[in-house]
């Protein structure tokens, strides 16, 4: 097993790990990221993205291609059929990331193997999730796509029911199917669903104590059997969609031994600076605890956490500091931690840094006053 050293180690090569790649690359970090099958996660199989910044409609291997690619040009590495099995903390600080062909070490990991939506298991649900067949699992993403058609929505949680009700703002009609009576979404949002369910001509409609058995069409989404799990009853609803919100399942079976994991395998960090347990090990994207499951956000979170692997790698023991808003990834100027170290060599640094950012500031400030001075003269003389 051939052993490979880098400043950082990403792992996953989706939204979150190329959102890291490129801010760890462009610093001039050596970095390599590592993917289990090929760059993208779930965003490869969405055919159309209008919710991402700068872009009014992107399909999502498009915007990968573009991201990978970008990734690259600032040598930045992604080797693609690497599932890493194993980490593991070496006593020189380092950490050892493991691939079934190759040992990895670096100063610093980002764990972004993102999640995989739980699937209902059901005839049709594989074959229609193709992009543009009428299988979502987010409503945020794909609700415009459905506007004046009709769909069906399935789930009790949170999500669920936020989803739904957000459909219903572009379907005609939205089913919510639900396995039991009685929700598990907290109060106040089954309030709102009870609502707008029970408003005059509502375009929401509750299928209970029910579960959907197959999903059905010719080439798309035509029809959904459902089955009422109390009376044994069957009936079929004719459609344009199925929108599934039965939860999460993170990526992340292969950290059980190694950082610590919410009981639904999500990873636990602190939510600022997306610090795990273990020191230079960060977290990004969906298999952190608190993520937000989308595509912008997910890419902000690989951006997080490449900006503090900086702060670690300046000064390993602020790894054990508590949330400050002293410290500024982007700005050391804001760095309290120079005015405060018993290195000299770090204070001095700090002090140099502040007098050549205070003269460039200066020189700014002068500049302009002498283009005003010139523009006022120009205007007096007629020029």
């Amino acid at each position: 097993m051939a052993e490979k050293k880098a400043d950082c180690i990403i792992i996953g090569a989706g939204p979150a790990g190329l959102g890291a790649g490129l801010y760890a690359a462009r610093d001039r970090f050596e970095t390599v990221l590592l993917e289990k099958f090929y760059p993208g996660g779930q965003i490869i199989n969405t055919d159309r993205i209008e919710n991402y910044p700068g872009y009014q409609n992107i399909s999502g291997p498009d915007l990968v291609m573009k991201m990978a690619e970008q990734v690259q040009t600032f040598g930045g590495r992604i080797v693609t059929n690497a599932e890493v099995t194993g980490l593991a903390c070496r006593d020189d600080g380092t950490v050892e990331v493991r691939t079934e062909e190759d040992r990895y070490i670096a100063k610093v990991v980002i764990l972004a193997p993102g999640s995989s939506y739980r699937k209902l298991g059901v005839p049709g649900e594989e074959e229609f999730r193709q992009a543009g067949a009428g299988v979502s699992y987010c409503g945020t993403c794909d609700a415009p796509f459905f506007k004046d058609k009709t769909v069906v929505s399935v789930g009790g949680g949170n999500t669920a029911v936020e989803e739904t009700l957000h459909l219903a703002k572009y379907a005609k009609k939205v089913y919510l199917v639900h396995r039991r009576r009685e929700f598990r979404a907290t109060k106040v949002l089954v309030e709102e669903l009870m609502e707008a369910v029970n408003k005059d001509a509502s375009a929401l409609e509750l299928k209970l104590d029910s579960v959907v058995t197959e999903i059905a069409g010719d080439g798309k989404v035509q029809k959904a059997a459902l089955k009422n799990v109390k009376t044994g009853k069957t009936e079929e609803i004719p459609c344009d969609g199925v929108f599934i919100f039965v939860g999460m399942v993170p990526n992340t079976g292969f950290l059980k031994d190694f950082v610590d994991l919410t009981e639904h395998g999500f990873i636990q960090c602190d939510p600022a600076y997306l610090r795990t347990k273990i020191p230079g090990v960060f977290v990004a994207g969906d298999c952190r605890i608190g993520a937000a499951m989308q595509l912008a956000t997910a890419v902000a979170d690989g951006v997080n956490a490449a900006m503090w692997m900086k702060q670690y790698l300046r000064d390993p023991d602020w790894w054990n500091q508590p949330l400050s808003d002293a410290l500024s990834p982007a700005g050391w100027y804001a760095d309290c931690r120079f005015r405060s170290t018993n290195n000299d060599s770090a204070r001095k640094e700090f002090y140099i840094n502040l007098f050549r950012l205070t003269i460039n500031r200066i020189r700014l400030l002068t500049n302009t006053e002498t283009v005003k001075r010139e523009k006022s003269c120009a205007s007096e003389t007629g020029f």
